[in-house]
């Protein structure tokens, strides 16, 4: 039997768990919380309120597991690129710790776990799930063709919002893609800030991204996206009737972007991404306002 040197002395997948913790970023949970709370925004207004514990562990489980995935296969397809960047050069895939191949299995059984979630919803849910898998995988490859990967990530991240409004009704109504194109601009809006820590080593590599497009308006469109956002889940909020505590949750989801425009207005790497962490609380502070009126005005 032909066994290679590095197989022989590459350590068990024990041994290296941490690496893989770091490779679908399981020790990292904002990528998790920011798919996870649009997601939630769509659940709960589908619902009108709690959804159940089945739909509820299904699709918070399924944003772990597809965020995860997509952790995997974005590390395989930068690994050419990750060791030259300053944020990114010490990732499993670059220094070896992890190999392609592994990646990819890894990346294929965690969408094997989360399909299998979706075949406890409905046909239709399927259906979208499929969508979403693709969008996933295309996401990291579009920085080598275009400026608006941000927007293929949103659609991704998005899709879970048409998926919950499927899963709860079986359909998926206007305001469902409402939500749906206010979750990409918003992804737009922080991911901008995400790539504003690694804008000149993406210059460098010949990649591209919102940030790089943007130039010297990249603080003003992204603000314009965060007030977009925050006016278009007005304009939600009046279309179902929504209570007050919905607007009071907005009002503090506006503070939020405040605080993130004093961050990323010197284009300072450091406070971008702190910017780009805290677009968690915005998120959660419009779903307190959503489970707010459903618990105690609907």
């Amino acid at each position: 039997m032909n066994i290679s040197s590095n197989a022989l002395s590459r350590p068990s997948y024990w041994a290296r768990r941490d690496d893989f913790i770091q490779l679908t970023r399981m020790g990292s949970p904002i990528g998790i919380l920011l798919l996870g709370w649009s997601m939630l925004w769509g659940l709960w207004i589908a619902a009108e309120g709690w959804p159940g514990w089945k739909l509820f562990i299904i699709f918070c489980l399924g944003t772990v597991l597809t965020r995860a995935a997509g952790c995997c296969i974005n590390d395989y397809a930068d690994r050419e690129f990750d060791g030259k960047v300053k944020r990114t050069h010490a990732r499993p895939l670059t220094t070896g710790r992890v190999t392609a191949k592994e990646a990819l299995v890894l990346t294929a059984l965690l969408m094997l776990l989360a399909f299998g979630l979706v075949l406890m919803t409905n046909t239709l849910t399927v259906q979208l799930s499929f969508v979403a898998v693709l969008l996933a995988i295309i996401y990291p490859f579009c920085k080598r063709v275009t400026y608006w990967p941000q927007v293929v990530l949103g659609a991704a991240f998005g899709m879970s919002i048409p998926m919950a409004f499927a899963a709860v009704t079986n359909t998926v109504p206007a305001i469902a893609w409402s939500l749906f194109i206010l979750s990409i601009i918003w992804s737009v809006a922080y991911d901008t800030m995400y790539a504003m820590v690694d804008r000149d080593d993406d210059l460098e590599l010949g990649l591209k991204s919102t940030a790089i497009l943007f130039g010297r308006y990249d603080v003003l469109i992204v603000m314009l996206c965060q007030v977009v956002v925050l006016v278009g889940l007005m304009g939600v909020g009046l279309a179902l009737e929504l209570s007050l505590v919905f607007y009071l949750g907005l009002a503090v989801a506006a503070s939020t972007v405040f605080y993130q425009y004093s961050l990323i207005k010197n284009r300072e790497r450091e406070p971008c991404l702190v910017a780009f962490l805290n677009n968690h609380y915005t998120g959660m502070a419009v779903f307190i306002g959503l489970v707010a009126h459903y618990a105690f005005f609907s």
